[in-house]
């Protein structure tokens, strides 16, 4: 009986030493998951990084984020900001924008750190995502995109009355190619604003994640955007889901030949 009881208490020991290795020691993958940049994506600056982490992967709702070059020297670092309560196990969404220099080096590496108060190395726990810089020697165009400042969008008592007037341009450089639609729109569903911008007053709910433009297609001055949204996250009040339509719209209509602009599916972008 007692040799019994002893090979019970082994494995609950076992038991317990594995659950607080999944618990505190997790691998990567199984905590944090990146929608933006994927593995081997060109970026530019200000490149924005979005996806959900575990609530551990945090430390008081941030975790750090860095950009190298194909040298190992650093280019840019900031906190990712957890976009909801942080204090649980389920994946919270997250967003950084890093802004830099253009580099030496074709490639490199954007790297997403767990939080380590601590600084002990078994706490560690990082995910490593090779980028590509977009060339510095390509031909370059100006495009606009269109966030929104509510600031800008209220009646004479204060009220946000979400409509276009609220629509507020940035501008950016996208590199020459013979798709500068879907350029300039996947580049307003980073939802990479500056801090400057940001600072006048101007926001964005881009990136939502798992949501990507699909296709295109310009006929007789239509264009019908398709685009994927697995989580529905284009979905909301009629407010928010009219703000994202509008800055889709104004960022299309910037080009000749656009004179209305349809989603697919229909049901995107609806209350």
């Amino acid at each position: 009986m007692k040799r019994w009881l002893l090979i019970a208490f082994i494995a609950l020991v076992v038991g317990v030493g594995i659950f607080l290795v999944i618990r505190f020691f997790p691998r990567g993958s199984d905590m944090i998951r990146v929608d933006t940049p994927k593995a081997d994506e060109t970026v530019t600056s200000p490149l924005t990084v979005s996806g959900a982490a575990r609530g551990h992967w945090y430390f008081e709702a941030d975790f750090p984020v860095k950009l190298y070059d194909g040298a190992g020297s650093l280019l840019a670092a900031v906190p990712a900001q957890a976009q909801g309560d942080w204090m649980t196990e389920e994946f919270v969404p997250f967003t950084a924008t890093l802004t830099f220099d253009p580099p030496q080096t074709g490639t490199g590496t954007l790297v997403l750190e767990k939080d380590n108060p601590s600084g002990l190395p078994e706490y560690a726990a990082s995910v490593r995502i090779p980028v590509t810089f977009a060339s510095t020697s390509a031909a370059m165009r100006q495009v606009t995109l269109y966030y929104y400042n509510p600031e800008l969008d209220m009646d004479a008592s204060g009220n946000i009355l979400c409509s276009r007037a609220g629509l507020t341009p940035v501008t950016r450089e996208i590199p020459v190619t013979q798709t500068p639609i879907q350029d300039a729109v996947n580049l307003l569903l980073r939802g990479g604003l500056t801090d400057a911008e940001r600072a006048r007053g101007i926001t964005t709910e881009f990136p939502l994640e798992g949501v990507s433009l699909t296709g295109a297609a310009l006929r007789d001055g239509t264009l019908t955007l398709s685009f994927d949204d697995p989580n529905h996250k284009t979905s909301g009040g009629s407010c928010r889901a009219g703000i994202l339509w509008f800055q889709i719209e104004a960022t299309a209509k910037q080009f000749p030949g656009v004179t209305d602009v349809r989603f697919q599916p229909d049901t995107l972008f609806q209350p």
